[in-house]
């Protein structure tokens, strides 16, 4: 599953953008306060308003004063589109969802999963379509639409029948929704002391790296020593990481430099040293998440291991749907005109969104032998930098 489609309506700087025909891999460019962090919290809403609740997603960010487009009214909506394989065929499927506040909670206005069904005339069908904690669900079985209802009208229909197994095809776009992933890393988190647990992810944060870091060398040491190959060409003097348990049950770093005969703690080592092992870590995930948001992965790394990392984020790509943000036109060096999307504030105040391969201009200076980052620094890509808004 890949999300092919994107609208969001009144959240935030976002009163209207639409993303079209998105890649495996996605990158928003655009100047500070232009939206790009918006753009990256929509996933991490949608994804918490499928793990913790919708509510609990809500009350995080103030509620509907603070999620509601500024003077606007309405509801809040988001349109996901993508494609499922049905009976061997890729059919598209959208859903979408209209969120609303009423008595100081949040409520589900509309909750609507349509796709082209495999039987019948082929046309786009309901197969879920909710309002307010009551609604129906198609069922593919019987070719029969049956009522359900909601303990309470700020649920999510398709996170609550998705768990059921009748109802396959609802419970694929819950788990796909409940497996994104965001990486929100900083050298800081990587540091700490957890207690002695192998973990096969690394967390939004980084804070546990040294548990997967155990968890690579006792179920896939051949994928942690590819990591360790990698840290080790792109930072030569960086010799080893050896994982230490303490008496207490914590584990601790220890990074070794080749000059030197004893390691130091990670509380030690350089911010950027840390953060690539974090990304390199997560890049070789062995069942990396369907969708992955990384948020300005070029932060305290040296500028020439940003074209180097931003190739293993394209390879990842193949595996997983990649969104990132970034102020790094190095990062550029990558990235395709069709994969690159700029994001910047209007007169009105909200955001607006374009892609870099409907640039003409842009098209015609790359097809001559420029490159997108000597364009950008040199301003051709229009609203991307502050000068330009």
């Amino acid at each position: 599953m890949r999300i092919e489609h994107m609208r969001v309506r009144n959240y935030r700087v976002l009163r209207d953008i639409t993303f079209k025909d998105l890649r495996p891999f996605t990158v928003v460019i655009g100047s500070n306060g232009s939206g790009k962090s918006t753009v990256f919290d929509v996933f991490a809403f949608l994804h918490e308003a499928f793990t913790v609740g919708l509510r609990g997603a809500w009350d995080k960010r103030n509620r509907i004063d603070a999620i509601r487009s500024r003077g606007s009214k309405g509801p809040v909506e988001f349109e996901l589109k993508y494609r499922v394989d049905v009976d061997g065929q890729k059919r598209q499927t959208t859903y979408e969802i209209v969120i609303d506040e009423e008595g100081g909670q949040p409520v589900v206005q509309r909750e609507v999963l349509r796709w082209t069904t495999a039987r019948g005339s082929g046309r786009p069908r309901d197969i879920l379509r909710f309002e307010h904690g009551n609604g129906k669900i198609y069922n593919e079985q019987t070719c029969e639409y049956e009522d359900e209802a909601l303990d309470s009208p700020d649920l999510l229909a398709v996170s609550a029948l998705g768990q059921m197994q009748r109802h396959f095809r609802v419970k694929a776009l819950r788990n796909f929704i409940q497996g994104w992933y965001l990486s929100y890393l900083t050298a800081d988190n990587t540091r700490t002391t957890p207690t002695s647990r192998p973990e096969p992810r690394l967390s939004q944060t980084g804070d546990n790296l040294a548990n997967v870091i155990q968890y690579f060398q006792e179920n896939h040491p051949i994928t942690l020593k590819a990591v360790f190959d990698v840290l080790g060409r792109r930072i030569p003097q960086l010799e080893s990481i050896l994982p230490k348990l303490l008496e207490d049950g914590r584990l601790l770093l220890r990074l070794k430099d080749r000059p030197f005969d004893d390691p130091v703690l990670d509380r030690f080592t350089s911010d950027g040293t840390l953060k690539l092992l974090a990304y390199l870590t997560m890049l070789h995930d062995p069942a990396p998440p369907t969708v992955i948001g990384i948020e300005e992965p070029e932060n305290q790394l040296h500028p020439s291991l940003v074209p180097p990392l931003a190739e293993d984020i394209r390879e990842l790509s193949g595996r997983s749907q990649v969104f990132v943000t970034t102020h790094s036109r190095e990062f550029l060096s990558v990235v395709a005109p069709k994969e690159l999307w700029i994001i910047s504030r209007h007169d009105d105040g909200y955001a607006r969104v374009h892609r870099v391969s409907e640039d003409e201009r842009v098209m015609a200076m790359l097809r001559k032998g420029a490159s997108l980052p000597e364009l950008w620094a040199e301003g051709y890509l229009h609203s991307a930098d502050p000068k330009m808004v």
